[in-house]
């Protein structure tokens, strides 16, 4: 699956008394189809996966499937630390015909024990250490072995897979690519170049004719519009003359193949020209899921080659996004709300924004509307 252009974080919106808001996930996933935005991720950390039930994810992804448009790239984000319950909810969205997910690194217990003063001597922790990344590594190698999906991974400062240890990992064939979403302004670059620099991985991809991706929604639609619907014999018994005429054809999806790197989705808004201009395919922003347009227009200058003007747009939403992105899924449902997207209030334990920061963000966002 090819992962270019902008891809948005999707919020989940709930009720007043907390529970999903299923038709306003369904309006929300509607109107940014209506976006330049290539795809879609739903329940990305964002979206507050880790306080939904299984029931309710499923009912997330599937709403969000039947809402967004067949040319949007889908990835369904997992939070689940055990592969068995990834794996469980990798077969449900490839039922939903979603194109990927997104699977990040699973909670393993500190390396600290015994409370907040006594810790391991060093050749204990650095032994302990190697447990868990050989643990992380035997995480993602049984879900991408077994997984109906391609992978996605999701990368953050804390839990990254150290890049040397991790080369036969991202060799994998289902694992296509990653999201970086390392907070500090340079991470996200940096951490392009190691990946780019020590997996020079090509594979071949179906694309459109003009080189977008070809997602599996657009494949179904194709087939389904292939199928000519039958004439009864009853509804012809009146005609005297039954003249016998072909069903119309359906449009030719024309695709084409194209061989793309290892794909990396950068996730840190304040330096997403640093990351495109290091190598990374396309964004992921949080931010985006508040202003699409805004962080859209970033891809847009750098594709076509305005450096100048990239800059200029990346400056617009530095401010804005590092704002909202601070106050959690809190600050960015409420930057929703500003821009007319239902997000309403986070689930508990996360809180709102405070009446000051509302403040903020309003000022903040006074010029990304969209």
């Amino acid at each position: 699956m090819l992962l270019e252009g902008l891809h948005i974080p999707i919020t989940t919106p709930f009720h007043p008394d907390g529970s999903v808001a299923l038709s306003k996930l369904a309006a929300n996933v509607a109107r940014y189809s209506k976006t330049p935005a290539a795809g879609l991720i739903v329940l990305g950390p964002s979206g507050e996966p880790t306080l939904l039930s299984d029931d309710e994810t499923r009912d997330v992804l599937r709403t969000a499937a039947e809402a967004a448009a067949p040319e949007k790239v889908l990835l369904a984000s997992i939070a689940r630390d055990s592969v068995r319950s990834v794996l469980a909810l990798a077969d449900f969205a490839a039922e939903q015909h979603y194109d990927a997910i997104l699977v990040g690194v699973p909670q393993l217990p500190p390396l600290e024990y015994g409370g907040s003063i006594l810790f391991m001597v060093d050749t204990k922790r650095r032994e302990k250490a190697r447990l868990h990344h050989r643990e992380r590594l035997a995480f993602f190698q049984a879900v991408a072995d077994r997984s109906p999906l391609p992978l996605v991974l999701f990368s953050r400062t804390g839990n990254l897979l150290p890049i040397p240890g991790s080369r036969e990992l991202l060799a994998h064939p289902n694992i296509i690519g990653s999201v970086e979403a390392c907070p500090s302004n340079n991470s996200s670059a940096e951490r392009t170049h190691e990946h780019l620099e020590h997996y020079a991985i090509r594979r071949e991809f179906t694309v459109t004719s003009t080189f977008a991706a070809v997602t599996s929604r657009m494949k179904l639609a194709r087939e389904s519009a292939s199928t000519p619907a039958l004439v009864s014999a009853a509804s012809l018994a009146g005609s005297a003359t039954a003249v016998a005429e072909p069903p119309p054809l359906a449009p030719t999806l024309r695709t084409r193949t194209k061989s793309v790197g290892f794909q990396i989705l950068s996730g840190n808004s304040s330096s997403l020209l640093a990351a495109l201009n290091a190598g990374a395919t396309g964004i992921a922003p949080a931010f985006a899921t508040c202003a699409p347009q805004a962080c859209y227009e970033v891809y847009a200058a750098w594709k076509d080659g305005d450096a100048a003007l990239a800059e200029e747009k990346q400056a617009r939403i530095r401010e804005a996004a590092s704002l909202a992105e601070s106050l959690g899924p809190g600050g960015l449902k409420y930057a929703c709300d500003l821009n007319g997207y239902a997000a309403g209030l986070p689930r508990l334990p996360y809180l709102p924004p405070t009446g000051e920061q509302r403040a903020a963000l309003e000022t903040a966002m006074q010029g990304l509307r969209n």
